[in-house]
């Protein structure tokens, strides 16, 4: 390596900081917006619980720091030894900019930074609210949530993925002019291609996601035993697994038991997703609660499959209703099983919701769209803090 010229010195980049859960989300929901900030000069860290994406992440050039903190379960111990490893490493590391996603990290994070840094001292702070869900349902549970949120996001920038949850927000008390509406994390449209529609009988619809109740599955579950039980020809396929950190997870064995029941398959984890789609030529979301933006409905749109979901936050975000798929009344197995039978029996709709879907995900969802939207938030926090 040559030495610095004489009288110049290198100026450092700035390191920008990611705090998430889980490996696999930091992988599957802000891995091209953590790119498009490497690419565009920032040195990225990664704090997270590491158990399966360890090498993927250190791959792409990051700095991996493993935290032991779980999304769920840990109890009042758990969360306070948490919290002092975040305080430990923001001091060691002194990010420029803090990146928080989810209601956790946003939560954890925004008190940690104000305990590792001195007022004024603190570095820049993006907020990222990847959905409240039903963490805003109940009265008392909003009114915690609000002052938690407006203590833990009084500075610097927030972004959401749905005008509901940024008017949630705003009626916590925020300031809407910190807020920024970026829907969704990005989808890899070249490699989620359009797919032909499966042909032959019978039609099959596909569930992707985790295995919770909240997601809709048993009301899936339900519209598969009513439209076999009318003679229509109809296969569900369940492309996900139970989630031990969350209360609302079926179970593995009932997971199965739900799979010996005629024309539903359960698939477990999908390393690619297109084998689904592949397979399936509908694509299903009958969620109870409030998504932030559903990826795994982005990921289907972009194969080209047209889309049945709840009409909830998030899900009207991805739906444009008979143009791109149809939307349905939560918790209405018959609805959500007539919404079915409409687009089985017609090859054609499916095609058109499909290919209008497949063209919406390209123009407003794609990688780069919400990675260079969240970059210009990163960058004028970083330049605003400075």
């Amino acid at each position: 390596m040559q030495p610095d010229p004489v009288g110049t010195s290198r100026v450092a980049p700035p390191k920008l900081l990611f705090l998430v859960t889980e490996d696999w989300y930091f992988c599957s929901h802000r891995l091209p917006v953590a790119r498009a900030a490497r690419d565009a000069g920032f040195a990225v860290a990664v704090a997270t619980r590491v158990r399966d994406h360890g090498d993927a992440i250190r791959a792409e050039g990051f700095s991996l720091h493993a935290l032991g903190w779980r999304r769920r379960g840990s109890g009042l111990l758990g969360h306070l030894r948490a919290l002092g490893e975040i305080v430990r490493l923001y001091r060691s590391e002194q990010p420029d900019l803090l990146y928080h996603v989810a209601l956790k990290p946003v939560l954890f994070g925004g008190l940690a930074a104000r305990l590792a840094f001195p007022a004024g001292k603190q570095p820049a702070l993006v907020s990222a609210v990847m959905g409240l869900g039903a963490s805003a349902a109940a009265t008392r549970k909003r009114r915690a949530l609000g002052l938690a949120l407006r203590f833990a996001t009084s500075r610097g920038a927030i972004v959401v993925q749905n005008p509901e949850d940024r008017d949630a927000l705003v009626a916590f008390g925020l300031d809407p002019a910190r807020i920024a509406l970026i829907r969704g994390s990005g989808v890899d449209t070249t490699h989620f291609a359009a797919l032909p529609d499966p042909a032959g009988q019978p039609v099959t619809v596909a569930f992707v996601g985790r295995m919770l109740r909240s997601k809709g599955i048993l009301d899936a579950v339900s519209a598969i035993r009513l439209l076999r039980a009318g003679g229509e020809a109809i296969d569900l396929l369940l492309a996900g697994v139970p989630d031990p950190d969350s209360a609302d997870s079926l179970s593995a064995a009932e997971v199965q038991e739900l799979a010996r029941e005629p024309g539903i398959e359960w698939l477990g984890h999908v390393g690619d997703v297109r084998e689904v789609w592949r397979r399936a030529a509908i694509a299903v979301l009958p969620s109870s609660y409030g998504e932030g933006l559903p990826k795994a409905l982005l990921e289907a749109a972009s194969c080209a499959r047209p889309i049945i979901a709840s009409d909830m936050p998030g899900c009207r975000e991805v739906v444009a209703p008979g143009e791109t798929g149809l939307l349905v009344p939560p918790h209405d197995p018959a609805a959500l099983a007539g919404a079915i039978a409409t687009l089985a029996g017609d090859p054609g709709l499916r095609r058109r919701m499909g290919e209008a879907g497949r063209a919406r995900v390209c123009a407003e969802f794609a990688d780069a769209v919400v990675a260079d939207a969240t970059l210009a938030v990163c960058q004028a926090e970083l330049e605003r803090r400075r």
